[in-house]
């Protein structure tokens, strides 16, 4: 597993929103921009504003979305797993509380 870590992988920034609607528009711009560059074909996200509006561009792209809630989710959810959990096509928490705020969500334990 090492050895994956050391390949060159290629690095995108994109702009946190950070609950900004002028931030939100420049990420969605962004985000188009990335993927219509790269095309991938599965997102696995772990939250964060900034990875919302990519998730919903791939889905418009019919593509795969993953989330995991954050491991610091442990009784509540997140903003980013409550907008992404009706789109995602697999949704994993780490602690068996937040069980009961996602319905479809599959319990992984820890991840971290």
């Amino acid at each position: 597993m090492t050895e994956d870590l050391t390949r060159e992988e290629k690095v995108v920034f994109i702009e946190d929103t950070e609950r900004s609607p002028l931030r939100l528009l420049k990420n969605t711009i962004q985000s188009f921009s990335v993927f219509l560059r790269e095309r991938p074909n599965v997102i696995i996200a772990n939250g964060g504003g900034f990875t919302t509006p990519f998730c919903y561009i791939a889905k418009l792209f019919r593509r795969r979305i993953i989330f995991i809630e954050s491991f610091s989710r442990v009784d509540h959810p997140s903003i980013s797993g409550r907008v992404l959990h009706p789109i995602s096509d697999l949704f994993i928490v780490q602690w068996k509380p937040l069980m009961k705020y996602y319905k479809k969500a599959v319990y992984g334990g820890s991840i971290f």
